[in-house]
């Protein structure tokens, strides 16, 4: 029970890596209030039972997040995480053909989104003596090639926001970190594991990562759960990524031992 006591926000956690932090993060202990623009959110917090509270929400809106926030402190007495995991993908969208429109939009859920529950998160933390705040970033944030252009700038918005958050919350007692998952197969994705699906092609999805595999929505959660628990007491300003090793290289003819180059 490596939560046993606490209690935590998760935002998008009406499914995929969220809906399985917020069933993670239940079994090991912790009283949750959850976050998301879909009321499948509510079949997250019914599943879960009494320990979880659920609140249809908008991410991106500071108003919304406060409201998280209280809602923690109202039911619960205290708040010892926050996990800003809602985000939105822009879909395949070239820099070119980008508008406006869909920058503020990526950019308002994926980077803002985060900053606002720092934001109002920190300050009951450090009341407290401290916390540990989780942020959703992405492969997509570390280099070009695994998103669109508006996604990759916003996720590394993140990361940085992370290492400053971490900086200038300093002697506090509270930890920022990011995750960067790699190709996870959430609703985010479904649409490309469906395509595969339909040409028949499923073998080759996540074959550029030594795992050669997608990873599950469970494998972010068990990150997540180290980051938030005890156990992570020394982790700080970190980005870590849950990609099977895609981010471990440069696009290369890969050589692999006892094999001809792929």
């Amino acid at each position: 029970m490596k939560l046993a006591g606490k209690v935590a926000i998760i935002t998008g956690a009406g499914s995929g890596i969220g809906r399985a932090t917020a069933q993670r993060f239940a079994a090991e202990g912790a009283r949750l209030v959850l976050g998301d623009a879909n009321d499948t959110v509510r079949e997250t917090a019914a599943a879960i039972g009494d320990a979880a509270t659920a609140l249809i929400i908008d991410a991106g809106s500071e108003a919304d997040v406060a409201r998280l926030v209280a809602t923690a402190t109202d039911r619960f007495g205290r708040l010892d995480i926050a996990y800003a995991n809602a985000g939105i993908s822009g879909g395949l969208t070239g820099l070119l053909d980008h508008s406006v429109a869909d920058w503020d939009a990526i950019l308002r859920v994926n980077l803002i989104g985060p900053f606002l529950l720092i934001k109002h998160a920190a300050p009951v933390m450090m009341a407290a003596s401290g916390g540990a705040i989780l942020c959703t970033a992405s492969v997509a944030g570390l280099r070009s090639g695994a998103g669109c252009p508006a996604y990759s700038a916003s996720k590394a918005g993140v990361i940085n926001l992370v290492q400053t958050a971490a900086q200038q919350l300093s002697g506090t007692g509270v930890r920022v970190n990011a995750i960067c998952p790699g190709l996870i197969q959430t609703g985010m994705t479904q649409r490309a594991f469906d395509y595969a699906a339909e040409k028949g092609v499923t073998a080759r999805i996540g074959r550029l990562n030594p795992l050669r595999r997608a990873g599950q929505p469970a494998e972010v959660a068990a990150l997540a759960l180290f980051l938030a628990s005890d156990e992570a007491s020394y982790v700080n300003g970190q980005a870590i990524a849950v990609d099977g090793g895609l981010s471990s290289s440069h696009p290369v003819t890969r050589q692999e031992t006892g094999k001809t180059a792929a």
